[in-house]
């Protein structure tokens, strides 16, 4: 399935693009009017505030999705289905920003149990990616051959923080669904600050491995 991965990123990038598209779709339209125009948009500030962070998140996996991509020359059937359960769970996004931001500031636990099922669809996320890069980095059999394989299944741990920091947000949930808000703009602001480079094979060494093959 060479010359495949071309097709399927480019459906990939259109469900983010989806996604996104329905972020901005939940935002409210304020029912004041006149005077009270500025006071009702002032009041959906927990929609805006869980856009930002939705965006960021949704963000973030596009680029890792995107960089993944650019390093494969094929796909396999395993990796397809695989892809598909990483756009399923992020499918789920804009639902829970938006059950989120409904209920950020009531009280009575309704405003826990949303930020926990927030929390918990992003602990879904990154299982699912850590899963699919776990699979990618195998076997290696779908890289470009400039990519340094034994490298790249190094990175599995740096990938794989996001399963043991999302968790932690879905304890924060328990105790403060703003305070969850919060630890998730700041999840993401270090993912987006700290993107993990997928090493390659310096063009020496590339050569003499060739060179070698030939022999």
């Amino acid at each position: 399935m060479e010359n495949e991965t071309g097709r399927i990123e480019a459906f990939s990038d259109g469900v983010f693009a989806v996604i996104i598209t329905i972020l901005v779709l939940e935002l409210k339209v304020p029912e004041e009017t006149g005077s009270d125009f500025w006071h009702g948009v002032r009041e959906q500030w927990p929609h805006y505030a869980a856009y930002v962070v939705s965006f960021l998140i949704i963000g973030v996996m596009w680029v890792n999705h995107h960089t993944i991509f650019s390093h494969l020359r094929r796909v396999d059937r395993p990796l397809l289905f695989l892809n598909l359960l990483v756009l399923m769970v992020v499918s789920v996004v804009p639902y829970t920003t938006n059950v989120l931001a409904e209920h950020l500031m009531e009280e009575g636990g309704s405003a826990n149990a949303a930020a926990v099922l927030y929390s918990g669809v992003t602990v879904a996320y990154a299982l699912a990616f850590l899963a699919f890069w776990w699979y990618v980095t195998r076997v290696g059999h779908l890289f470009h051959e400039q990519v340094d394989k034994e490298g790249a299944r190094a990175t599995r741990v740096r990938f794989g923080l996001g399963a043991i920091a999302y968790p932690l947000t879905v304890l924060l949930a328990f105790y403060s669904a703003p305070l969850t808000l919060v630890a998730h703009f700041l999840i993401a602001i270090y993912y987006a600050a700290n993107q993990i480079p997928i090493p390659l094979v310096v063009e020496e060494e590339r050569l003499e491995t060739a060179s070698d093959l030939r022999k």
